[in-house]
């Protein structure tokens, strides 16, 4: 089923993590590993620098009093956002989703702290799916029925990795940042765009392959997780393309941003012109749940109705997923 995309909102907390900070951790990093290997140059974390420094987040535990910003609170600024860009008020919202790769709470929801956040008192839930967690929402309501469902719902993606990473293991700490994403759909009313073609698929035989145990350390096998990423993520864009591409339309990519060399070999692969890929990975990281959809609405008032932009995620699971998202206004 058609979902109708009302708008899309983002938002990064301001403390940043160059890859000279890096440097300056003594771990073994320097500016060129970094953009060597990643392309990365700087990302958002919610946690103080110092913090950081002082303490290489030794204990995830402590990271969860340290930080500036909840996910509710970073979710809610994406809201915010996103029912701004629709021409809706918060009031006009009837549910609330939200998934993470690493949440604040496992019980209540954290959709609960989000809805409260925004002073709402409407059904929620998490729909959880690690870096694919807001594919995975919209998947999920592609399935329902129009008439069992608000006229307008809104699915959110707060991250904050950054609370995750041993700041010393140099692999992940050149990674991740900090971000949250969220928009406002519905199955019923048209909006300025479609999502179409929505999918999502697992391979549970790989979940061990990333994980970030509960108030524990993020951990991948790097080089597994990476090849699976541009298969992944190169197959998807070719089933999009092939069911929805149109000659008089403008194509545009948009991925999950693990990190950029990864986003470049999908674009060989799939011969996507440098002008067609849209990434912000380069200066705010691995984001997560939050990524390809932040880079999307960092975008917003530059769509036109011309154009179609295939979305593609991948994520621990193992997960892949995409939607076609074919703008009309």
């Amino acid at each position: 089923m058609t979902l109708h995309l009302h708008g899309l909102g983002h938002f990064q907390p301001q403390n940043e993590i160059t890859n000279r900070f890096l440097e300056d951790l003594d771990i073994g990093t320097t500016d060129d590993w970094i953009m060597e290997r990643v392309g990365i140059r700087s990302r958002r974390t919610t946690l103080p620098l110092d913090y950081i420094r002082a303490t290489k987040n030794e204990e995830p535990r402590a990271a969860l009093e340290a930080a500036e910003y909840s996910n509710p609170q970073m979710a809610a600024h994406a809201a915010r956002l996103a029912v701004e860009r629709a021409g809706l008020e918060i009031s006009d919202i009837g549910m609330v989703f939200s998934g993470s790769s690493a949440p604040d709470s496992a019980s209540p929801c954290e959709a609960a702290y989000i809805a409260r956040e925004l002073d709402l008192e409407v059904p929620v839930l998490d729909i959880n799916s690690a870096c694919t967690s807001l594919f995975a929402q919209l998947y999920v309501l592609s399935l329902m029925r129009s008439d069992a469902l608000p006229r307008y719902v809104l699915v959110c993606a707060p991250e904050a990795l950054s609370r995750t990473v041993d700041y010393r293991d140099r692999a992940a700490a050149v990674l991740w940042g900090d971000a949250a994403a969220a928009a406002v759909v519905s199955l019923r009313e048209p909006g300025r765009a479609e999502i179409i073609g929505s999918q999502l698929t697992s391979s549970p035989a790989g979940a061990a392959h990333v994980t970030v145990p509960r108030l524990g350390h993020f951990a991948q096998d790097g080089r597994k997780v990476q090849m699976f990423a541009i298969k992944k993520t190169s197959e998807v864009v070719g089933q999009l393309r092939n069911e929805y591409e149109h000659p008089e339309r403008d194509f545009h990519f948009v991925g999950h941003q693990a990190n950029l060399r990864v986003l470049e070999n999908v674009c060989r692969r799939c011969d996507i012109p440098a002008d067609r890929h849209h990434y912000n990975v380069e200066w705010y990281g691995n984001t997560g749940c939050a990524s390809a959809a932040s880079v999307v609405s960092m975008e917003w008032e530059k769509w036109t109705p011309r154009d179609d932009v295939g979305v593609v995620g991948v994520g621990s699971g193992l997960s892949w997923a995409g939607y076609w998202l074919r703008f009309r206004s």
